[in-house]
């Protein structure tokens, strides 16, 4: 039996030298980056079965399927955006949980290059269910989730202040029930003075052993984050709307304030910042429509202080607004100099990495087989916070193709040869 196999073995490896390798889909010339693996050259990617066969140079795409030309053109793993809200539902008056303020997400993710989006807390342990069969369930995006600490999810209003129905117990065990959807747990616009929903949100992910994800909410005057960093959280814990701005009186819950990491009397990162991302805490953008400022990502960046991921905190307020979509978050941050080995890293291997979904956010042979094809467009091109900020840019990133699980999703400038409908 074994000589037999052997024998079997030999023949297809003589087959395959003598009549070469075929490949569904085979990117001719692009410039690969793949954080994790260290990659950041001129090479061609081969697809086969929706998995990654081969990155290398001049593979022979004789027989390929489809061949795409990428010359001139930017090939990164699928772009994984950790905090937008897609449990998009009609019921009136459900803010992100199920309403209309949420988007459906296959209509914003494949033309930005994003194959996997993470819903931040708009179901809640008795929501989740309807969200995984309305929204999860029939989306060709990839939808995970940050199960919503309070069980009516993000419903806005009331229902977020609500303490009591802030369950660790419950939350942790539908987090167990769907461990491969639910990716960790969220905290959102509490308004008060104490630190009881940040302790039960923290109980849950120590429950599931999953990560948390805090939108601080607000307090006046503000709860300090120096104890949230350093004293509630755990590393691995993330801090979202990371360069948010909103003083009492200003935007935001009821015009409560937040506390600040850049302080605004000196214009200088506080240092405990820095530390408690040392310690292993996690800084998220989360744009937003109110939660990034330049007044804010500009003196943190200069001194060298970078966001761990980047997202977009999508819904139909923040990309009618200053954020418009991921592409357009990681082009601000090149444009505050971040290198943009980084700003796909953090949109990439990073978020895969946080999420502890590690089979996703690369290109390494046998993994699945999402890629974003981006192009850099030069030209004159303006970009604005919430409070008005402008900032001129000479470049912008611009999605060309979108592959997920090995096909081919979008394609703005039919660079695939041939085109194939599906």
């Amino acid at each position: 039996m074994q000589k037999k196999f052997i024998s079997i073995l030999l023949f297809f490896i003589l087959l395959n030298t003598v009549y070469g390798q075929t490949y569904s889909i085979v990117i001719k010339g692009g410039h690969v980056i793949d954080p994790k693996n260290n990659i950041d050259a001129i090479m061609d990617v081969a697809i086969t079965d929706g998995k990654i066969a081969m990155v290398a140079k001049n593979i022979d795409s004789k027989g390929a399927t489809q061949v795409v030309d990428a010359k001139g053109l930017y090939v990164t793993p699928g772009l994984i955006d950790i905090h937008g809200h897609v449990f998009f539902g009609t019921e009136p008056n459900h803010y992100l949980s199920n309403g209309l303020t949420a988007v459906p997400p296959d209509g914003f993710t494949f033309r930005v290059g994003v194959t996997t989006i993470v819903d931040a807390g708009g179901a809640g342990w008795k929501s989740f269910e309807t969200f995984k069969q309305n929204i999860i369930d029939n989306s060709q995006t990839r939808v995970l989730s940050f199960l919503n600490i309070v069980g009516e999810g993000m419903r806005g209003g009331p229902y977020e202040q609500n303490t009591t129905d802030m369950d660790p117990k419950m939350a942790a065990m539908v987090a167990r029930r769907y461990d491969d959807i639910i990716v960790g747990f969220k905290l959102a616009h509490y308004q008060g003075h104490e630190w009881l929903p940040a302790e039960r949100v923290v109980e849950a992910g120590t429950l599931a052993n999953k990560p948390v994800m805090i939108d601080f909410g607000g307090a006046n005057p503000p709860l300090s984050i120096e104890e949230l960093f350093m004293k509630k959280l755990r590393p691995g814990d993330i801090f979202t709307h990371t360069f948010g701005h909103l003083a009492p009186g200003e935007v935001g819950p009821n015009g409560i304030g937040r506390e600040t990491i850049v302080d605004p009397a000196t214009n200088k990162l506080k240092p405990f910042v820095r530390e408690a991302q040392k310690r292993g805490i996690i800084f998220d953008v989360g744009y937003g429509g109110a939660s990034f400022t330049y007044s804010q990502a500009a003196p943190a960046l200069k001194e060298g202080f970078f966001p761990n991921t980047i997202s977009t905190d999508l819904h139909i307020g923040s990309m009618n607004a200053a954020m418009k979509d991921q592409l357009n978050c990681m082009t601000k941050f090149m444009l505050l100099g971040m290198k943009l080995q980084d700003v796909i890293k953090a949109s990439t291997w990073a978020p895969a990495q946080v999420i502890k979904h590690e089979e996703l956010g690369h290109l390494s042979v046998g993994a699945i087989a999402d890629i974003a094809i981006l192009n850099i467009r030069e030209g004159k091109f303006g970009f604005f916070d919430y409070k008005g900020a402008k900032v001129q840019g000479d470049k912008k990133f611009e999605c060309e193709m979108t592959i997920k699980g090995g096909k081919i999703v979008y394609d703005l400038n039919a660079i695939a040869t041939p085109v194939v409908l599906k």
